[in-house]
């Protein structure tokens, strides 16, 4: 089972990189000092999937630019993945790696394996370059995810690494930090200013 704050578990899994159409293997150790995005999903030649998978490709730039790699994983092969970026045409362009956890051994050590149907639940997890999870994200099965809040998230994260003390609010998008002390304490509406719902 993951843990927020913690060590995250120690993984290989084989990859398939559609850059350069190879085989390889991608390890918890070989990850440590760079910022990483674990996407699961459940399955290849699925539906709500490819358009998660593609809204990430369309934004991988945005993620290298934060040094930040994305890896998608399911519980496939390599060589089905290969077949489905071949297939699909919401997948053509893909360029980050997609790993194979075909034996569901890491899905079911992070507590996201769904034994009824042999898949992984819709999950992502953000470890920083200290090996560290910082953030995991579980949702239902019908629900698509979004880039741009899991690069709003890396940006968030980033920056209270960079300035210990500070925390970014709701929706922070590199303004409006608070410092959290006894003297902001039930202040926080003068501070980050009052957002109501319209």
């Amino acid at each position: 089972m993951y843990v927020v704050d913690a060590p995250f578990v120690s993984y290989s899994l084989e990859t398939y990189d559609p850059a350069t159409k190879k085989v390889g293997t991608l390890s918890s150790g070989g990850r440590k000092g760079k910022w990483t995005i674990l996407f699961f999903y459940p399955a290849d030649f699925t539906f709500v999937c490819p358009t998660e998978l593609a809204d990430l490709n369309a934004r991988y730039a945005d993620f290298k630019e934060l040094k930040t790699e994305v890896i998608s994983v399911s519980t496939d092969t390599v060589y089905t993945h290969k077949a489905w970026l071949d297939a699909e045409a919401l997948l053509k362009g893909v360029v980050f790696p997609m790993a194979a956890d075909h034996n569901g051994k890491l899905s079911r050590e992070l507590g996201i394996y769904d034994d009824a149907n042999g898949m992984a639940q819709r999950a992502a997890f953000i470890i920083d370059p200290d090996n560290i999870l910082r953030a995991a994200i579980v949702v239902s099965d019908p629900i698509g995810r979004s880039a741009q809040e899991l690069l709003r998230m890396i940006k968030a994260l980033q920056f209270v690494r960079a300035h210990p003390g500070k925390v970014c609010p709701l929706t922070w998008e590199q303004t409006g930090t608070i410092t959290p002390s006894i003297k902001n304490a039930g202040n926080v509406n003068n501070i980050h200013g009052n957002r109501k719902n319209s």
